[in-house]
């Protein structure tokens, strides 16, 4: 049967059963911890992050554990806590000067902005990559007023995840991204049925806008054109 708590308990509270040396061991584990969970959020990218800084996502998630445990079980010493929340504001600390003093280090550790759209086509590198799927993508645009990829002259993904967009100024057609795919997909077309349209077809992979006569994607090699969409 386990042992009675006796409340204010100071040395439990504060030490625990461990011996004084436990605390550097904890330091030491709260740091491996911390530089492990580093690198894994930065393989993972910025669209786990959100609106929030690679250090500042590690940052809440760290303390949000270290806190919680000291506020709820009576088993972890206060000092334990203490400590790692020392460390690990400490760590964030020297990170945030590393990365204001090395442009090296700022783009290791927070990533940098990647392109999405150029000119209404998708960018191949934003394609080949798995920063955001297109499904994903379209719906930021669609959160920005986009209808079409032609309405797009700039869109880049930040380093925290957020979608910046900067609007064509003149009027072209574009990629369909409105309704969204999941509710009407674009109508893919036959070449013997492009002739029916009197606008020209876009690559539904990339967006790239070819005459109706053409075969495969100039931008992507595609072969899928769907009718594309002007204001």
């Amino acid at each position: 049967m386990d042992q009675a708590i006796h409340i204010f308990d100071w040395e439990r509270m504060l030490f625990g059963e461990e011996p004084p040396l436990f605390l550097l061991e904890i330091a030491f584990r709260t740091a491996i911890v911390y530089g492990y969970a580093l690198v894994l959020l930065r393989w993972l990218g910025s669209r786990t992050i959100g609106q929030l800084s690679t250090i500042e996502f590690l940052l809440v998630i760290a303390l949000g554990s270290a806190v919680g445990d000291a506020m709820f079980y009576p088993d972890v010493p206060l000092l334990h806590a203490l400590l790692v929340i020392t460390v690990v504001v400490v760590a964030n600390k020297g990170l945030d000067i590393l990365i204001a003093n090395s442009a090296s280090a700022e783009r290791a550790i927070d990533g940098i902005p990647e392109e999405a759209v150029r000119d209404g086509v998708i960018c191949r590198e934003f394609l080949e990559g798995n920063a955001l799927s297109r499904n994903e993508l379209f719906q930021q645009l669609r959160e920005h007023g986009v209808e079409h990829l032609g309405e797009v002259a700039h869109a880049y993904i930040e380093t925290d995840g957020a979608l910046t967009v900067f609007k064509a100024k003149d009027n072209r057609p574009g990629l369909p991204v409105m309704p969204p795919w999941e509710i009407e997909e674009p109508t893919e077309m036959e070449p013997a049925e492009r002739h029916q349209y009197p606008c020209p077809v876009a690559c539904k992979r990339c967006g790239t806008i070819a005459d109706l006569d053409a075969a495969a994607c100039s931008y992507c090699s595609h072969d899928v054109w769907v009718p594309a969409r002007a204001r």
